[in-house]
């Protein structure tokens, strides 16, 4: 075989000379090794151009939500860090954001809702307003309502055992959070049967509380789950509404209980009362931190439980479960006293008649003082704390001391 290939020699080229390079390549390198291609350099960045500050507003709420794209964030936050004004509003966005939250628990201040509705009747007075008498009512039913809507649906099926006193024995009743709110509207219904709304209980229905009560949780074939909610929560609103249209008459209208009866406005008074007794009641027995009313709320049913002692001081009379009257002065003039100190909030100094619901308590008639803490004169008048461990501080006529604080524990019932 001849030419090149065959190892013959054929014309030489530069490379065939005998000085010249090997035409062999040498090993080349892996490719990872190879170094990049030659590229033209990047162009310099072309600076944004700056956000105007009614756009950059504009995005505040949507920053506060969340739901801004990420370059909006950004330029969002760069901006609130030299803007006071926007800065301040955009705290402000964030901070009501976090109250629309469903998912959160009752841990709030108890009085933001007093709050919230007074600063707003302040620049927008209400055109029928709530009467005076019926805003404890309307504010522990919207309380209770918040502390039901935040509990599961398994908690509604939790123990509770209500507690009160009969005669001179501590009394109590299992049931659960479901039987104590159909327990709440049983009873409510009695005001609602005053006012000529439909009564839950029935027209035929008993006026005992306790009556109505048992009578409602024997007519279900089932223990009532969480959707007596929605129809305690429609009564309590119908009678909200209903005395604020009725006008100022309205408040005189006799609520009757069975053994005794009590004027529209201290029965919504009575109403609202036993509403935070028994959420509290709840609270305890789901784990759930509950606060005792406003101090004003509070003021009023520790003023409606001292108004109401020296009949129940009687009665207890007649019973016999009381010392005698010792001096029975004429109707309206002074005669023995105890005199009530309510310390904390919502507290104050009653002077409780002794020997005649007719008399008159006097400061100068004094013969014994009781000095107590608000929630505890309350947790008393519930039945929830024996008479013997309710006073703190006690002095003067021991007799009348007992007497006292065991017709306020008298005043609790189912």
């Amino acid at each position: 075989m001849n030419g090149p290939q065959g190892g013959g020699h054929g014309p030489e080229g530069p490379d065939d000379r005998p000085d010249a390079a090997p035409r062999i390549p040498g090993p080349r390198a892996a490719g990872d090794d190879l170094a990049p291609p030659d590229v033209l350099p990047s162009p310099p960045p072309v600076p944004a151009e700056p956000v105007p500050h009614g756009v950059l507003k504009s995005l505040l709420g949507a920053w506060a939500l969340a739901a801004c794209s990420a370059e909006e964030t950004a330029a969002v936050e760069d901006h609130l860090t030299g803007c006071a004004p926007c800065a301040e509003e955009a705290l402000r966005l964030r901070d009501a954001v976090a109250l629309l939250h469903t998912d959160r628990d009752l841990d709030l201040d108890p009085l933001l809702r007093s709050r919230v509705l007074e600063n707003c009747l302040g620049r927008r007075p209400a055109r029928i307003p709530v009467p005076a008498w019926a805003t404890a009512y309307d504010a522990e039913t919207a309380r209770l309502d918040a502390l039901l809507r935040d509990i599961g649906d398994s908690e509604w099926h939790a123990p509770v055992r209500l507690k009160w006193f009969a005669g001179e024995e501590a009394v109590n009743r299992k049931t659960t959070v479901a039987g104590v709110i159909g327990h709440l509207m049983t009873v409510d219904g009695l005001v609602a049967s005053a006012l000529g709304l439909d009564d839950p209980a029935g027209s035929d229905a008993p006026t005992s509380p306790a009556e109505r009560t048992e009578r409602y949780w024997r007519s279900g074939y089932r223990p009532p789950t969480r959707r007596v909610r929605e129809p305690w929560r429609q009564q309590s609103h119908a009678l909200v509404r209903t005395v604020s249209f009725a006008g100022r008459g309205v408040s005189e209208l006799s609520v009757s209980y069975g053994e005794f009866a009590l004027p529209l406005r201290d029965s919504m008074l009575d109403r609202a009362f036993e509403c935070w007794v028994h959420a509290d009641d709840i609270a305890n027995a789901v784990a759930y931190p509950y606060d005792p009313p406003s101090a004003s709320h509070l003021h009023h049913m520790i003023d409606l439980a001292a108004r109401l002692l020296p009949a129940a001081l009687a009665a207890r009379r007649r019973a016999g479960l009381a010392a005698p009257a010792r001096h029975l002065v004429t109707a309206g003039s002074p005669g023995r006293t105890l005199h009530l100190e309510v310390e904390g909030a919502g507290g104050g100094n009653w002077y409780i008649a002794l020997d005649s619901p007719a008399a008159v308590g006097d400061p100068d008639h004094t013969v014994a003082q009781v000095a107590l803490d608000s929630v505890e004169f309350c947790q008393l008048v519930a039945g929830h704390v024996p008479p013997a461990e309710a006073a703190a501080g006690q002095d003067g006529d021991r007799e009348a001391i007992r007497d006292v604080l065991s017709a306020a524990a008298s005043l609790s019932r189912l």
